[in-house]
């Protein structure tokens, strides 16, 4: 079992300490996990190319997308983490997710995914809105936990604990429904097929 998480903010501050938080209980419980943080580097958006329907990856090179869809493939869940900018997530992963998911759902697909923000005050039920668009798109599992997956820090600061605490059941949620998952494999449960996506376009 492998849990691939993604630290959306530029720096190795608050939302990275969150997802370290949750992959001490990943540890814990025996599962591997692995954050890939996006950093400050330039980073793409979507152009609507349309490219990636032929590559099966994104026609843009040499950022971090690519090499997300890529780890997604070998994960069994994942966790993205962004911190709050002007009441929604970093623009920065935004960018990689619109990319990494129109170009990749395939890597995506049925896996667990869970969101978690990290925030001064407010804006995190828009930030955690967002982040879950992506999994509902792409038939995955949503992982809650005992409460908004939601931490409050200022920088400097000590986590709020009750933040902490939800993360931490977050963690052990994730590990359970991603075993359930494996479990049902075993007992030739497989993933449901979709009918072919129908599209009705109202803007031209």
């Amino acid at each position: 079992m492998k849990i691939l998480m993604v630290n959306g903010s530029p720096r190795k501050g608050e939302t990275r300490a969150v997802l370290e938080e949750m992959g001490k209980v990943f540890a814990e419980l025996g599962a591997a996990y692995e954050i890939v943080d996006l950093g400050g580097a330039p980073l793409n958006d979507c152009i609507a190319c349309g490219r990636c329907g032929e590559l099966k990856r994104c026609a843009i090179d040499g950022d971090a997308v690519n090499e997300l869809i890529e780890k997604a493939k070998g994960a069994d869940g994942f966790v993205f983490g962004a911190p709050v900018y002007y009441a929604h997530p970093s623009a920065r992963l935004l960018a990689a997710l619109d990319r990494a998911f129109y170009a990749g759902k395939y890597a995506f697909a049925h896996k667990p995914g869970a969101a978690v923000s990290t925030l001064r005050r407010a804006g995190s039920c828009a930030a955690m809105d967002v982040m879950n668009k992506y999994f509902t798109i792409s038939e995955m599992p949503v992982v809650s936990s005992s409460y908004w997956n939601q931490v409050y820090r200022h920088a400097g600061e000590t986590c709020d604990e009750e933040g902490l605490q939800t993360v931490r059941n977050l963690a052990r949620n994730m590990v359970w429904l991603v075993a359930c998952i494996e479990a049902g494999k075993e007992k030739g449960i497989v993933f449901p097929a979709g009918e072919h996506a129908a599209r009705t376009n109202f803007n031209r």
